[in-house]
């Protein structure tokens, strides 16, 4: 059976979770593509169904969960302008706020989502396991962060809670800021155990999280440029406090 019917409610129901109203009332999101969809299965994350086009003619993931669609649907449930043929509903994680294991970050006010999945793919890349969002944060689960962290979402922890609740959840952590007045980072030799804040886009750190630093830090630049993409800034700090974690042995 091949649904066709773009108001079918699991179409529609599926259709909304482009909205983040829908990803929180609902608990799911969406993930699209083969190599993501086997990626999200692989890291234990919990599918709750899959939609195939009638013409796909690749591997199936759980024939118990598939649902075949017709083109016209799969184009309304996904968010991509050329869709691969595969859309997964997955379940978004709920974890209770916990104290980091090693280096981690925390993302205070991070607005764009290209920004976000893009910050979330290097700290899986660098081993930045445990990432804590303040509530001013864009969604990570949104469809563009979600392509932009290039299955990274799958293999991080992500932790939701206030400026308070991430501050009690690091004490005893050493907070690195990262601030165009700070330090040079270069200069850093950090303990095992630390936590990155990357601010907003446009207005940096809050001062809720900056009144905890441990230190500031700054990524020296020439005088031409004024600044960097909130997303590189934080791959070029990520991987200086970690280069001791890459060097050949």
């Amino acid at each position: 059976m091949i649904l066709t019917s773009k108001n079918n409610p699991l179409v529609k129901e599926t259709a909304s979770l482009k909205e983040k109203k829908a990803r929180k009332e609902l608990g799911l999101f969406l993930v699209e593509g083969v190599k993501m969809s086997r990626e999200c299965q692989a890291s234990g994350f919990e599918i709750d169904r899959i939609f195939l086009s009638e013409n796909y003619a690749g591997e199936t993931l759980d024939e118990e969960k598939t649902v075949r669609v017709s083109q016209d649907v799969l184009k309304a449930i996904s968010d991509e302008k050329t869709p691969q043929g595969v859309v997964c509903r997955v379940k978004i994680p709920k974890k209770t706020l916990e104290k980091p294991t090693g280096k981690c970050l925390v993302l205070d006010g991070v607005s764009d989502p290209a920004n976000m999945g893009a910050i979330i793919r290097t700290a899986n890349a660098a081993g930045y396991k445990e990432i804590y969002l303040t509530p001013d944060c864009t969604d990570p689960y949104s469809p563009k962060s979600v392509r932009a962290s290039m299955s990274g979402i799958f293999f991080t922890k992500l932790y939701f809670g206030t400026r308070e609740e991430i501050i009690n959840a690091l004490e005893g952590v050493t907070l690195y800021v990262a601030d165009m007045e700070g330090e040079n980072v270069f200069s850093i030799n950090p303990p095992e155990k630390f936590a990155l804040a990357i601010g907003n886009e446009g207005n940096g750190i809050s001062e809720q999280i900056f009144s905890c630093a441990s230190k500031t830090l700054r990524i020296p630049m020439r005088k031409t440029q004024e600044s960097l993409n909130a997303s590189v800034a934080a791959g070029i700090c990520m991987y200086l406090l970690s280069k001791t974690d890459f060097l050949e042995k």
